[in-house]
C-alpha cells in the first residue's frame, strides 16, 4: 500500500504540459513513442489530444501505474527495448530524456520515426522565490555534500536548464540523422500549497536518490522557507522543447 501512495504521490505532484505543447507535437501526427513515461503524465495528454500512444519505461512499478490508468507501456531502457519493427510519427521524452545516452537515444530514436518523424524530448524549467530556492540548495549540499550534481541559487528557469538543453541539441546534431533541433518554449505559472510543493520537490530524480531521511531532510528545510512566504507560492514555469525533424 505504502508503495501505491507513494506513486499516487508522485503522479499528482509532477505538472502537465501546457496545451500548446502537446498539440504542436500531436501535429507530427498520431503515433507517439513516450520514452521515459514514469506514471504516464504527459501519456495521457497525448492519448487525450487523439494521439495513439506507447510508453517506454525501465521502473516497473511506475509502469504499472501509467497501465493502470489507461496508458499502454513496456518495461525496459530505450536503449535496450526492442521496437520490433514498430514506427512513429514523433518520439517524445517528458523530463526524462536526460537519462538516456544523448548520441545513441537520437540515432535509435531516428530508425524507428517514420519518414519527416519529429524527435521532440521536453523539460519543466521552474522558477521559485528565492528564499525557496535558498533553502533547497543548502539542504541538498548539507545531506550530499559530495554529489556530482551543481545546483545554484541564481540558475532558474530555462538557464538553470541551460546545460541538459544543450547537451541534447549537441547529441541531435551529432547524431546526424535530423536537421537542425530547434527550441520551443512555453510560458506559464502555478500556484501551489506548501505540501504540493514538497510533493514535487520529493518525485524530483536528485532528490529521490538521496534517500529517504534525505528526502525529510530536504522538505523540512523547503517547509520552513515556504512558511516564511505565507504557506503558498507562485512558480513561473516554462516548458522547453528541443524539436528536431528526422532528415530525408
Amino acid at each position: 500500500m505504502a508503495e501505491v501512495q507513494d506513486l499516487e504521490r508522485y503522479d499528482r505532484a509532477r505538472p502537465s504540459y501546457p496545451e500548446a505543447l502537446i498539440k504542436r507535437i500531436a501535429a507530427a501526427g498520431p503515433r507517439v513513442l513516450d520514452v521515459g513515461c514514469a506514471t504516464g503524465t504527459e501519456a495521457r495528454q497525448f492519448r487525450d489530444a487523439g494521439c495513439v500512444v506507447l510508453g517506454v519505461e525501465p521502473d516497473a512499478r511506475m509502469a504499472a501505474y501509467a497501465t493502470s490508468s489507461g496508458v499502454n507501456v513496456e518495461v525496459a531502457t530505450f536503449e535496450e527495448w526492442d521496437p520490433a519493427g514498430r514506427s512513429w510519427d514523433a518520439v517524445v521524452a517528458g523530463t526524462s530524456w536526460h537519462w538516456v545516452g544523448q548520441v545513441e537515444g537520437a540515432r535509435k530514436a531516428a530508425d524507428m520515426l517514420r519518414p519527416g518523424g519529429l524527435l521532440a524530448p521536453f523539460w519543466h524549467a521552474t522558477t521559485v522565490p528565492r528564499p525557496v530556492q535558498e533553502a533547497f540548495v543548502t539542504a541538498f549540499y548539507r545531506v550530499a555534500p559530495d554529489s556530482p550534481v551543481v545546483l545554484c541559487v541564481d540558475q532558474q528557469g530555462v538557464e538553470g536548464y541551460r546545460r541538459i538543453l544543450d547537451q541534447a541539441a549537441d547529441g541531435i546534431r551529432r547524431s546526424e540523422r535530423f536537421g537542425e533541433p530547434e527550441y520551443w518554449t512555453f510560458d506559464g505559472e502555478q500556484v501551489y500549497t506548501r505540501d504540493l510543493w514538497l510533493e514535487h520537490v520529493a518525485s524530483w530524480g536528485v532528490v529521490r536518490a538521496l534517500g529517504a531521511k534525505g528526502v525529510r531532510e530536504i522538505q523540512q528545510a523547503v517547509g520552513q522557507a515556504i512558511d516564511a512566504e505565507g504557506g503558498r507560492l507562485t512558480v513561473g514555469c516554462t516548458s522547453v522543447v528541443i524539436g528536431a525533424w528526422l532528415a530525408a
